[in-house]
């Protein structure tokens, strides 16, 4: 695997991790309160919102880039 396809893996990997970590905490949080179980709740929403997280930015992250460029007027 060549360092730039590598790179996009770990970044798609990690931007998963962060966004889905804080996301489905407030979440859960916001559905059901701070209640005996909480953790149990939020890991399990984590599990399966990372498995598509990651999948995802993989797949859309050159699009939003791309998109953005054309937005802002400049080469992605």
């Amino acid at each position: 695997m060549n360092p730039q396809n590598k790179f996009h893996l770990v970044f798609s990997i990690v931007m998963a991790a962060l966004m889905v970590f804080i996301m489905t905490f407030v979440v859960t949080l916001a559905n059901v309160g701070w209640v005996e179980g909480f953790v149990h709740l939020w890991l399990r929403a984590f599990t399966i919102a990372y498995g598509i997280a990651v999948p995802v930015i993989f797949f859309m992250a050159p699009v939003a880039r791309k998109l953005t460029g054309r937005i802002l007027g400049v080469a992605a």
